[in-house]
Protein backbone atom coordinates (compact mmCIF):
# COMPACT_ATOMS: atom_id res chain seq x y z
CA UNK A 1 0.00 0.00 0.00
CA UNK A 2 1.54 3.36 -1.03
CA UNK A 3 2.35 6.37 1.52
CA UNK A 4 -0.36 8.71 1.38
CA UNK A 5 1.07 11.74 0.48
CA UNK A 6 0.25 15.63 0.73
CA UNK A 7 0.92 17.62 -2.62
CA UNK A 8 0.77 21.53 -2.47
CA UNK A 9 0.63 23.58 -5.56
CA UNK A 10 2.50 27.10 -5.70
CA UNK A 11 0.40 29.08 -8.42
CA UNK A 12 2.79 32.48 -9.47
CA UNK A 13 0.56 35.12 -10.23
CA UNK A 14 2.92 38.19 -9.14
CA UNK A 15 4.25 39.19 -12.37
CA UNK A 16 3.46 42.78 -13.87
CA UNK A 17 3.28 41.62 -17.44
CA UNK A 18 5.07 44.46 -19.05
CA UNK A 19 5.13 42.98 -22.53
CA UNK A 20 1.23 42.67 -22.32
CA UNK A 21 0.81 46.88 -22.90
CA UNK A 22 -1.89 46.62 -20.44
CA UNK A 23 -2.61 48.84 -17.17
CA UNK A 24 -3.78 45.38 -15.50
CA UNK A 25 -1.48 42.84 -14.69
CA UNK A 26 -2.02 39.85 -16.88
CA UNK A 27 -2.69 37.36 -14.44
CA UNK A 28 -5.51 39.19 -14.05
CA UNK A 29 -6.88 40.32 -17.55
CA UNK A 30 -9.98 38.52 -18.50
CA UNK A 31 -10.54 35.85 -20.61
CA UNK A 32 -14.28 34.81 -21.16
CA UNK A 33 -15.15 36.18 -18.52
CA UNK A 34 -13.02 35.55 -15.94
CA UNK A 35 -9.29 36.40 -14.76
CA UNK A 36 -6.40 34.65 -16.74
CA UNK A 37 -5.34 32.79 -13.23
CA UNK A 38 -9.23 31.72 -12.26
CA UNK A 39 -8.74 28.24 -15.22
CA UNK A 40 -5.34 26.92 -13.22
CA UNK A 41 -6.57 27.77 -9.83
CA UNK A 42 -9.76 25.96 -10.94
CA UNK A 43 -7.67 23.35 -12.41
CA UNK A 44 -5.47 22.85 -9.48
CA UNK A 45 -8.96 22.89 -7.22
CA UNK A 46 -10.24 20.32 -9.12
CA UNK A 47 -7.10 18.17 -9.23
CA UNK A 48 -5.64 16.02 -6.44
CA UNK A 49 -3.31 18.74 -4.85
CA UNK A 50 -4.18 18.99 -0.91
CA UNK A 51 -3.21 22.75 -0.93
CA UNK A 52 -2.91 26.08 -2.82
CA UNK A 53 -0.41 28.99 -2.28
CA UNK A 54 -1.14 31.87 -4.47
CA UNK A 55 1.53 33.99 -4.81
CA UNK A 56 0.22 37.35 -6.11
CA UNK A 57 1.94 41.23 -6.80
CA UNK A 58 2.43 44.01 -4.11
CA UNK A 59 -0.94 45.36 -2.68
CA UNK A 60 -2.70 42.43 -4.36
CA UNK A 61 -3.55 40.06 -1.34
CA UNK A 62 -6.62 41.76 -0.13
CA UNK A 63 -8.10 41.92 -4.16
CA UNK A 64 -7.13 38.15 -4.41
CA UNK A 65 -9.01 37.16 -1.25
CA UNK A 66 -12.24 38.68 -2.53
CA UNK A 67 -12.60 38.80 -5.70
CA UNK A 68 -10.78 35.30 -6.57
CA UNK A 69 -10.47 32.76 -3.33
CA UNK A 70 -14.11 33.77 -1.76
CA UNK A 71 -15.82 35.18 -5.35
CA UNK A 72 -15.17 31.36 -7.05
CA UNK A 73 -15.14 29.57 -3.60
CA UNK A 74 -11.88 28.00 -4.10
CA UNK A 75 -11.63 25.82 -0.83
CA UNK A 76 -7.61 24.58 -1.45
CA UNK A 77 -5.88 27.71 -1.35
CA UNK A 78 -4.73 28.03 2.20
CA UNK A 79 -2.62 31.15 1.61
CA UNK A 80 -2.51 34.03 -0.72
CA UNK A 81 1.15 35.77 -0.08
CA UNK A 82 2.86 38.96 -1.85
CA UNK A 83 5.74 37.39 -4.64
CA UNK A 84 9.38 38.80 -4.32
CA UNK A 85 10.96 41.16 -7.57
CA UNK A 86 11.82 38.33 -9.51
CA UNK A 87 9.99 34.82 -9.75
CA UNK A 88 12.74 33.10 -8.07
CA UNK A 89 11.67 35.59 -5.04
CA UNK A 90 8.75 34.37 -5.03
CA UNK A 91 9.25 30.92 -5.20
CA UNK A 92 11.74 31.20 -2.40
CA UNK A 93 9.18 33.01 -0.58
CA UNK A 94 6.06 30.21 -1.30
CA UNK A 95 8.66 27.72 -0.50
CA UNK A 96 9.29 28.76 3.08
CA UNK A 97 5.85 28.58 3.68
CA UNK A 98 5.15 25.17 3.19
CA UNK A 99 4.78 22.88 5.73
CA UNK A 100 4.46 18.82 6.06
CA UNK A 101 4.33 18.86 2.80
CA UNK A 102 5.87 16.01 0.84
CA UNK A 103 5.88 17.08 -2.92
CA UNK A 104 5.56 20.45 -4.40
CA UNK A 105 3.90 21.32 -8.37
CA UNK A 106 5.29 25.24 -9.35
CA UNK A 107 3.00 27.00 -11.93
CA UNK A 108 2.40 29.66 -13.19
CA UNK A 109 -0.97 31.21 -13.41
CA UNK A 110 -0.22 32.70 -17.01
CA UNK A 111 -0.77 29.28 -18.61
CA UNK A 112 -4.41 29.24 -18.09
CA UNK A 113 -4.76 26.30 -20.15
CA UNK A 114 -3.11 23.35 -17.50
CA UNK A 115 -5.67 20.84 -17.20
CA UNK A 116 -6.54 18.48 -14.25
CA UNK A 117 -5.42 15.28 -16.44
CA UNK A 118 -2.00 17.06 -16.71
CA UNK A 119 -1.54 18.24 -13.03
CA UNK A 120 -2.52 14.28 -12.08
CA UNK A 121 -0.21 12.92 -14.29
CA UNK A 122 2.51 15.29 -12.40
CA UNK A 123 1.77 14.54 -9.38
CA UNK A 124 2.24 10.64 -10.34
CA UNK A 125 5.27 11.20 -11.60
CA UNK A 126 6.83 13.15 -9.32
CA UNK A 127 6.17 10.43 -6.65
CA UNK A 128 8.52 7.68 -8.94
CA UNK A 129 11.00 10.42 -10.21
CA UNK A 130 11.34 13.31 -7.48
CA UNK A 131 12.05 15.94 -10.52
CA UNK A 132 10.00 16.24 -13.61
CA UNK A 133 8.59 19.28 -15.55
CA UNK A 134 6.34 19.36 -18.56
CA UNK A 135 7.98 20.53 -21.70
CA UNK A 136 7.06 19.51 -25.43
CA UNK A 137 9.31 18.68 -28.45
CA UNK A 138 10.81 21.89 -30.38
CA UNK A 139 8.95 22.30 -33.69
CA UNK A 140 11.30 24.49 -34.99
CA UNK A 141 14.99 25.29 -36.18
CA UNK A 142 16.78 26.58 -33.16
CA UNK A 143 19.69 28.79 -33.48
CA UNK A 144 22.31 30.07 -31.53
CA UNK A 145 23.50 33.21 -31.63
CA UNK A 146 25.87 36.00 -30.38
CA UNK A 147 25.46 39.37 -29.70
CA UNK A 148 25.85 41.00 -33.02
CA UNK A 149 23.17 38.03 -34.08
CA UNK A 150 25.89 35.90 -36.12
CA UNK A 151 24.96 32.14 -35.78
CA UNK A 152 27.19 30.31 -33.93
CA UNK A 153 25.55 26.67 -33.74
CA UNK A 154 22.11 24.91 -35.19
CA UNK A 155 21.49 22.37 -31.82
CA UNK A 156 19.75 19.25 -33.09
CA UNK A 157 15.93 19.93 -32.72
CA UNK A 158 15.54 16.27 -31.61
CA UNK A 159 17.55 16.86 -28.79
CA UNK A 160 15.21 20.06 -27.80
CA UNK A 161 12.46 20.54 -25.37
CA UNK A 162 10.42 24.25 -24.71
CA UNK A 163 9.39 23.96 -20.78
CA UNK A 164 6.45 24.19 -19.26
CA UNK A 165 4.56 24.34 -15.65
CA UNK A 166 3.73 22.94 -13.35
CA UNK A 167 7.45 22.10 -12.76
CA UNK A 168 6.86 18.99 -9.70
CA UNK A 169 9.41 18.22 -7.18
CA UNK A 170 10.14 16.09 -3.93
CA UNK A 171 9.38 19.72 -1.66
CA UNK A 172 12.35 18.66 0.54
CA UNK A 173 14.96 18.47 -2.17
CA UNK A 174 13.71 21.88 -3.90
CA UNK A 175 14.20 23.73 -1.02
CA UNK A 176 17.33 22.49 -0.28
CA UNK A 177 18.32 23.25 -3.90
CA UNK A 178 16.75 27.08 -3.52
CA UNK A 179 18.46 27.19 0.22
CA UNK A 180 21.97 26.77 -1.53
CA UNK A 181 20.78 28.73 -4.50
CA UNK A 182 19.88 32.02 -2.37
CA UNK A 183 23.22 31.46 -0.28
CA UNK A 184 25.28 31.74 -3.54
CA UNK A 185 23.17 34.41 -5.72
CA UNK A 186 25.38 36.94 -6.01
CA UNK A 187 27.57 34.63 -7.13
CA UNK A 188 25.38 33.03 -10.36
CA UNK A 189 26.55 34.14 -14.04
CA UNK A 190 23.44 32.52 -15.54
CA UNK A 191 20.55 33.80 -15.46
CA UNK A 192 17.82 31.41 -13.90
CA UNK A 193 14.51 31.06 -15.58
CA UNK A 194 12.54 27.89 -14.07
CA UNK A 195 12.75 26.28 -10.96
CA UNK A 196 14.41 23.10 -12.45
CA UNK A 197 17.23 24.83 -13.11
CA UNK A 198 17.63 25.65 -9.55
CA UNK A 199 17.24 21.76 -8.90
CA UNK A 200 19.55 20.88 -12.01
CA UNK A 201 22.78 23.47 -11.03
CA UNK A 202 22.52 22.75 -6.90
CA UNK A 203 21.61 18.98 -6.46
CA UNK A 204 23.21 17.91 -9.71
CA UNK A 205 20.14 15.56 -9.49
CA UNK A 206 18.34 13.88 -12.94
CA UNK A 207 15.00 15.61 -13.77
CA UNK A 208 12.31 13.77 -15.87
CA UNK A 209 10.51 15.36 -18.45
CA UNK A 210 6.72 14.47 -19.23
CA UNK A 211 5.59 15.12 -22.21
CA UNK A 212 3.23 18.36 -22.26
CA UNK A 213 0.61 19.81 -24.15
CA UNK A 214 1.32 22.73 -26.94
CA UNK A 215 -1.96 24.22 -25.78
CA UNK A 216 -0.79 24.77 -22.66
CA UNK A 217 0.96 28.30 -23.62
CA UNK A 218 1.50 30.91 -21.56
CA UNK A 219 0.24 34.31 -21.74
CA UNK A 220 3.19 36.99 -22.27
CA UNK A 221 1.98 39.47 -25.19
CA UNK A 222 -1.41 40.53 -26.80
CA UNK A 223 -0.69 38.25 -29.02
CA UNK A 224 -1.20 35.76 -26.61
CA UNK A 225 -4.09 36.49 -25.57
CA UNK A 226 -5.57 36.12 -29.42
CA UNK A 227 -4.65 32.54 -29.91
CA UNK A 228 -6.39 31.88 -25.95
CA UNK A 229 -9.32 32.89 -26.93
CA UNK A 230 -9.27 31.34 -29.85
CA UNK A 231 -8.48 27.94 -27.96
CA UNK A 232 -10.95 28.61 -25.42
CA UNK A 233 -13.63 28.94 -28.04
CA UNK A 234 -12.29 25.70 -29.59
CA UNK A 235 -10.43 26.71 -32.83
Amino acid sequence: MKKVCKITAIVLAAGQGSRMNSSVAKQYLELEGKPLVYYSLKAFEESRVDDIILVTGKGQIEYCKNQIVELYHFNKIRQVIEGGKERYDSVYGALQCLKNTDYVLIHDGARPFITVEMINNMIAMVREHSACILATPVKETVKVADTSHTILSTPDRHSLWSAQTPQAFHYQSIRIAYDKFFDNKDNIEVTITDDSMVYELFLKMPVKIVAGDYRNIKITTPEDMIIAKALMNGN
